[in-house]
């Protein structure tokens, strides 16, 4: 895995720090949510019934220190960490918008004006929800980069069961893939794009991906199956407008 270094990066002062804090509050509420998948504490196995005592008071100091190390470490740790990553979400939100795209997204990974970049965000807080998400707006700065390999690699560190996320996260990594000239396994992303969550957007969107991919694989059984959901159960969708050209050439070359 490749090692990147942190630029522009200037220590700040407590002051500075508390002043981040304040004016960027409400963006760290928005992602304090994301602390509800904190780790649970480790179940202890009691192996002797004479140490039976024992045992129960040390679970009671591993819950209490579990606790404590939430309040005092972790919980700030993340609120930090979701202020330090407000200005890099920022400028990938303004790529996004398509205001000067490459330079941003290169800003969003890397920091600008002695603020934290998504890398910065993955190194320095590692095991955190907001590295998780930096994994993930990583992953799609890359993308967009047309660094596939890297978008690959950020993209499969994000782990998370948001409805939209998770599956946009996987189709990412199927497009990584696609140009890549990896059909297969764009073909196995695609799929778990699509049964990640089934909604209107992602849903028929990783059908029609999915099913042009089979077709380059020659697994025209599949793609046909996978169109004719799309019209079924999508056609509504911009996707079904187009299922029915498709459909109609993989039936006649079956």
């Amino acid at each position: 895995m490749a090692t990147y270094k942190k630029r522009g990066y200037k220590p700040k002062t407590k002051k500075e720090k508390e002043e981040v804090v304040e004016e960027n509050s409400t963006t760290a509420e928005v992602f304090n949510s994301l602390d509800e998948g904190a780790s649970r504490t480790e179940e202890w196995v009691v192996r002797n019934q004479k140490y039976i005592l024992g045992a129960v008071g040390a679970i009671a100091l591993i819950v209490l220190g579990y606790l404590g190390y939430n309040k005092i470490v972790a919980e700030p740790k993340q609120k930090e960490a979701m202020n330090e990553m407000y200005m890099a979400k920022s400028y990938f939100d303004d790529a996004v918008n398509g205001m000067s795209s490459d330079s941003l997204f290169r800003m969003s990974l890397e920091g600008g004006e002695g603020k934290f970049g998504m890398l910065d965000i993955v190194s320095e807080y590692s095991g955190t929800p907001a590295a998780n998400l930096a994994n993930y707006y990583a992953g799609m700065a890359y993308l967009n980069l047309k660094d596939y390999q890297n978008a690959v690699t950020y993209l499969g560190k994000f782990s998370s069961d948001d409805k939209m996320l998770n599956p946009i996260a996987k189709g990412g990594i199927g497009d990584a893939f696609v140009q890549l000239n990896q059909k297969e396994e764009a073909l196995e992303y695609y799929e778990k794009a699509f049964k990640a969550n089934v909604n209107d957007f992602t849903t028929p969107l990783y059908l029609m991906k999915a099913a042009r991919v089979a077709i380059d694989l020659g697994k025209n059984d599949k793609a046909l199956g996978y169109l004719k959901r799309i019209k079924s159960e999508f056609s509504a969708s911009t996707e079904a407008s187009k299922a029915d050209v498709l459909i109609g050439k993989v039936e006649a070359s079956l």
